[in-house]
């Protein structure tokens, strides 16, 4: 599920920016851009990121800056001192010896040294930037609960769907067999008419009772009703249940398949492909529940 969250703190020592952004994705991958020298304290946020994410790729970046002072800059004199005779011989070999600008020397590799502060000991500040990745996590659930609200209304929808397809299924069943029934008497009353034959009702009998053993779909619909509802039931748990509603929406197309293939129907099998058309559509998007 997508989903952003962020936290800041700005303080006179310090500002530390936490970003947090997850896109769909079947299993937990995390990506971490943390501000040296506390890059040691990923393993701390994947657990912390982990509570609250089960599924998804995720992106976390964690910026801390601190200010900058005066006495954080220095001159190196002695690379000053070396381009400056380097530029006075120069100038001297070509007979022009008089003087230059010292200023855009400044510019130059290693004659500005930035001085960095010995850092205070990154465990000390643990517990700032772990507060500010919770906030971060807070809103990033919420955004992600709104989210899901959304697919939760659009999964129930589908199973409204397959729901009425599958009525459609119950009710043609039984006339499956009688307008075999019918077809098969046509049949064959058009082929001994002008032979002088008579076909035995027993035979004729016989042969309907095994396409109606054949065709019966009455266990499948039963099977397939019951995984609907209980596909209806898992969406309304409290917890997060997308590996469960997987399995489910597998069962459902296992069961699907079986009506269409032994019912052997033009009618059902129109409504098998709505029913298909609706499982696939929830598969896309259960991929991305947790």
């Amino acid at each position: 599920m997508t989903g952003f969250g962020e936290a800041r703190l700005q303080e006179p020592r310090w500002s530390i920016q936490v970003e947090i952004r997850t896109v769909n994705n079947r299993h937990f991958k995390l990506g971490a851009k943390i501000s040296d020298p506390y890059s040691a304290f990923e393993p701390e946020i994947d657990r912390l990121i982990r509570e609250k994410v089960r599924r998804g790729s995720v992106q976390i970046s964690v910026r801390i800056d601190r200010p900058r002072k005066p006495e954080d800059y220095r001159l190196n004199l002695v690379a000053l001192s070396s381009y400056r005779d380097q530029l006075q011989q120069l100038f001297a070999s070509q007979g022009n010896g008089s003087g230059f600008d010292l200023a855009p020397l400044l510019a130059l590799p290693g004659v500005v040294e930035e001085v960095r502060p010995a850092p205070t000991a990154p465990a000390d500040d643990w517990p700032a930037i772990a507060g500010l990745v919770a906030q971060a996590l807070d809103q990033l659930d919420s955004a992600r609960s709104a989210e899901g609200a959304a697919m939760a209304r659009e999964l129930a929808a589908q199973a409204k769907i397959i729901e009425t397809h599958l009525a459609r299924v119950a009710e043609r069943g039984p006339q499956v067999v009688s307008s075999y029934q019918a077809r098969l008497c046509d049949r064959i009353q058009n082929l001994v008419r002008d032979q002088g034959v008579t076909i035995d009702a027993k035979d004729l009998i016989r042969e309907v009772a095994i396409l109606a053993e054949r065709s019966d779909i009455s266990e499948e619909i039963i099977r397939l009703r019951a995984h609907l509802v209980q596909f209806v039931e898992t969406l309304e748990e409290p917890e997060s249940a997308g590996r469960k509603l997987e399995f489910i929406v597998q069962e459902m197309g296992r069961e699907a398949n079986t009506i269409g293939s032994k019912a052997n129907d033009v009618d059902i099998s129109r409504e098998v492909v709505e029913i298909k058309g609706a499982l696939e559509k929830i598969r896309e998007l259960i991929q991305n529940i947790e």
